[in-house]
């Protein structure tokens, strides 16, 4: 694809699993180093800013913990708010109906999870951190 970003490895397919912890890694947005996750959902890699719509918080007390208890919702663990896993629409609390999670590029390829930066969304610098 031209003028596509490169792929960055993420982790190794394997390490996500169904409905399971999370990985989190960091990335620069809107010129701050912030979080972000990915997780899988019905069988597919999903990747998100961990900056919930109600408030700017990240979505996870316990590192790596998105998913509420039922599977079915990433679960804000500040106020409440749910969010749809397939697209990070907001579906449950504070915030339903209203706004969602920023989503992340993500592929799978050979085993691996990728993350594809993009306008507005980038590494972040070498030995920048929040």
């Amino acid at each position: 694809m031209a003028g596509a970003e490169p792929l960055i490895a993420l982790c190794p397919s394997g390490q996500l699993v169904e409905r399971g912890a999370g990985l989190r890694f960091e990335v620069l947005a809107g010129g701050q180093v912030v979080g972000a996750f990915a997780v899988r959902f019905r069988g597919q890699a999903v990747a998100y800013l961990n900056r919930c719509a109600h408030v700017a918080m990240e979505l996870d007390w316990v590192a790596g913990q998105f998913f509420g208890d039922d599977g079915e919702t990433l679960l804000c663990a500040t106020h409440g708010a749910a969010y749809e896993p397939s697209d990070g629409r907001c579906v449950g609390g504070p915030c339903a109906g209203r706004g969602g999670l920023r989503r992340l590029q993500v592929v799978e390829e050979g085993g691996v999870v990728y993350w594809r930066p993009e306008a507005g969304v980038r590494p972040p610098p070498e030995g920048a951190g929040p």
